[in-house]
């Protein structure tokens, strides 16, 4: 848990308080004197280290590692945008440290790449070391280095292609293959500095990972950093010990980088734990839907009428950042599936074990949190997009949630050029994520599959709940954790080796979320209910209109896609100290929850922090990068908007859905039934009442 809050820490400035060091002029570093070498090798993984399993994820990055080019570039506002928005990409991305230089002779190994007179060097640091006796220590032991590494070519190869999409060349130079020495260039950009004890950073003790991205945009370079006296050292240590100004303090406790990797960072296991979901479940009245029936696949077919079958196509692709993630989420794909080993390792037929093994594994990776339940025969979809039935259903899952950036969504409306990146990031994090564990499972001998945005057969909300993630909100079709709030982005690998599963929980969000309002007032086209409560294909909840929703989010030309009630959520926090007491009031006190609620409107809580904001609005127009139309990233709180007529709310259940499993024919809409069924859907305590009498 935080002290300071960053709120006023501009996010391009990074997460840590680099502008404490003092820096050396420009040209100043002695480009042929000899530099270190790179970080001194860790412990080597065991036979079942989980860095075996990378290779796999690195080739897919690494064949990536140049991108197409659009023909014209984009337009900058301005030199010191164009740096904000690279560094500002980086952090976003989660990278520790960012800097820039024009590298010099010396950093290159062969011929300079013609052009590219910049470089980025991204570095992500090393977590705690797993500690022996941990669960997960025999997966996690020894490929901390390579998990660094991994996360560090991600980003590079990201942000490669972003910069091809803004119309300028660039390479990633990653542990896997470069073209340059990265040590080199990251001490002439300022984020690694040579010292008594070869290369390293005052602010990151336990070793790193390095890459670079070499580009032909000609950014503002950085200084390398100067020597600092016993007094600077001793200042700049306590301030970033503590978090000063709102970083990210080096005290461990602080954050929750302490906590065994198994427990994750935030503390679930204080959150009051249930037998069954807050929400009724009537899982025998549930229909399994097709893929086909997805609004975003509908509206590809033509069901929602001819402008969202052509948007639906570029809604994410029309902004540069979303590209850059939703590219590479495709091709790991091919990685989904695999064949398990002939034979099932030893020592891993312990259920309780391996829950918490695979958990540590997750948070290790990268998840925020990670859960394990059953997986349930109606959490399957029935078939997939080409029509085949989904048969083959494994036992248990495991769910985890990547958060999608509490600073980005600060600096943001909610529906404006970022908001589909940050779905995009959180996606594509979740399938490296979900394919490396799904890779080590199946290495032990269990059948293992992964799911992720670009290729789901299983439903996540059902496996959020019954894992412990969160409960159902007013938002609708979407689970909320105490924790992050709505905004995250969940993923998922089902398998058949034992676990044991978690129980879900209760924070108190159904009396919350019936006292707040504020994501159905918020919403852009009135797709949140004001109302109570519907039954839908056997789930009690606020159902949305799906409809309104999704040509909402394909068809916004102000942004790519939406997220704004996420935005303005009162759960979407920070997470400081100065949080903590009404975040405990809420879980724990029904009676100050219409209070928490009205109070976050009156601090202002939702609306757009112009501190946050770092990237710079670009659309992607017949593949052309252009400054886009105007009134972005404008919209704030909607304070004295009364609750809408619901009458024309729609609603459509199974039985109104495309008739086959794959028939792209269009299917059209029919709203007036929709709002017909939305007018006749069952209430929760008349269908308990009903599920009582049986």
């Amino acid at each position: 848990m935080r002290l300071f809050s960053h709120r006023k820490r501009a996010a391009a400035a990074g997460p840590l308080p680099t502008e404490l060091l003092p820096r050396r002029a420009l040209g100043t570093l002695d480009a042929a004197r000899g530099l270190p070498e790179g970080p001194l090798a860790l412990a080597t993984p065991g036979e079942w280290g989980v860095a075996h399993v990378f290779g796999d994820i690195v080739d897919v990055f690494t064949a990536c590692r140049t991108a197409d080019v659009l023909a014209a570039p984009a337009p900058m506002p301005s030199a010191q945008a164009a740096v904000d928005n690279m560094r500002g990409y980086c952090f976003f991305l989660d990278a520790d440290l960012a800097g820039i230089c024009e590298p010099s002779s010396a950093c290159w190994r062969g011929e300079p790449i013609e052009g590219h007179r910049s470089a980025i060097a991204i570095v992500v640091g090393i977590g705690r070391p797993i500690r022996p006796g941990e669960p997960g220590y025999e997966w996690i032991s020894g490929s901390e280095q390579d998990n660094a590494d991994l996360r560090a070519t991600e980003i590079a190869t990201v942000l490669t292609r972003y910069l091809g999409t803004l119309g300028y060349s660039a390479t990633a130079h990653t542990a896997a293959a470069s073209d340059l020495d990265r040590y080199r260039v990251a001490v002439e950009a300022g984020v690694l500095e040579a010292g008594r004890r070869g290369l390293g950073h005052p602010f990151l003790k336990r070793g790193f990972a390095v890459s670079v991205v070499t580009t032909s945009l000609e950014l503002t370079p950085d200084g390398p950093l100067a020597p600092r006296n016993a007094l600077q050292s001793l200042r700049i240590a306590t301030k970033h010990w503590l978090g000063w100004g709102g970083t990210r303090p080096g005290w461990s406790r602080l954050d929750g980088r302490h906590r065994p990797w198994h427990l994750g960072r935030y503390p679930m296991e204080k959150v009051k734990r249930v037998d069954e979901p807050t929400t009724l479940v009537i899982a025998e009245e549930v229909k399994r839907p097709a893929a086909r029936h997805n609004f975003f696949v509908r509206a590809g077919a033509g069901d929602l009428g001819p402008r969202p079958r052509k948007e639906v196509a570029r809604f994410i692709r029309k902004a540069p950042h979303g590209i850059a993630s939703q590219e590479m989420l495709r091709r790991l794909v091919p990685l989904q599936r695999g064949d398990a080993a002939p034979e099932v390792a030893a020592g891993v037929d312990d259920a309780d074990a391996n829950a918490d093994a695979v958990k540590a594994l997750g948070h290790f990776i990268g998840a925020d949190m990670t859960g394990v339940c059953e997986a349930p025969t109606y959490a399957w979809y029935s078939h997939r997009p080409d029509g085949s039935p989904i048969e083959n259903l494994h036992r248990n899952a495991i769910v985890f949630v990547l958060d999608q950036g509490f600073e980005t969504m600060e600096g943001a409306s909610g529906d404006d050029w970022i908001s589909g990146a940050q779905s995009m990031r959180a996606y594509l994090r979740a399938s490296v994520i979900a394919n490396a564990i799904a890779a080590q499972i199946r290495r032990l001998g269990y059948a293992a599959q992964a799911h992720t945005a670009a290729d789901d057969e299983i439903n996540h909300i059902p496996l959020l709940l019954s894992a412990g993630i969160g409960e159902l909100s007013r938002i609708g079709e979407l689970v909320l954790n105490p924790f992050v709030g709505p905004r995250f982005k969940s993923g998922a690998v089902t398998t058949d080796m034992p676990l044991t599963p978690d129980r879900p929980i209760d924070f108190g969000l159904q009396d919350f979320c019936t006292k707040c309002t504020k994501c159905a007032r918020e919403c852009p086209v009135g797709a949140i209910r004001f109302g109570d409560k519907v039954m839908f294909n056997g789930y009690e909840m606020w159902k949305p209109d799906v409809d309104r929703c999704a040509r909402y989010r394909i068809t916004n030309m102000r942004g790519s896609a939406c997220g704004r009630c996420m935005k303005t959520c009162p759960y979407n926090i920070e997470g400081v100290l100065a949080e903590r007491p009404f975040q405990w009031a809420a879980m724990k006190l029904p009676f100050a929850r219409s209070w928490i609620a009205r109070l976050d409107d009156r601090l202002g809580r939702g609306e757009i922090n112009q501190a946050k904001k770092w990237w710079v609005d670009i659309e992607v127009l017949d593949d052309v990068p252009v400054e886009p139309p105007k009134g972005a990233n404008t919209r704030g709180l909607s304070l004295g908007r009364k609750p809408r007529d619901e009458s024309g709310f729609a609603m459509f259940p199974p039985e109104m859905a495309p008739p086959g499993p794959d028939g792209m024919a269009p299917f059209p809409l029919d709203r007036e039934a929709g709002i017909a069924a939305s007018h006749q859907a069952e209430r929760p305590a008349a269908a308990r009442e009903r599920i009582t009498q049986r």
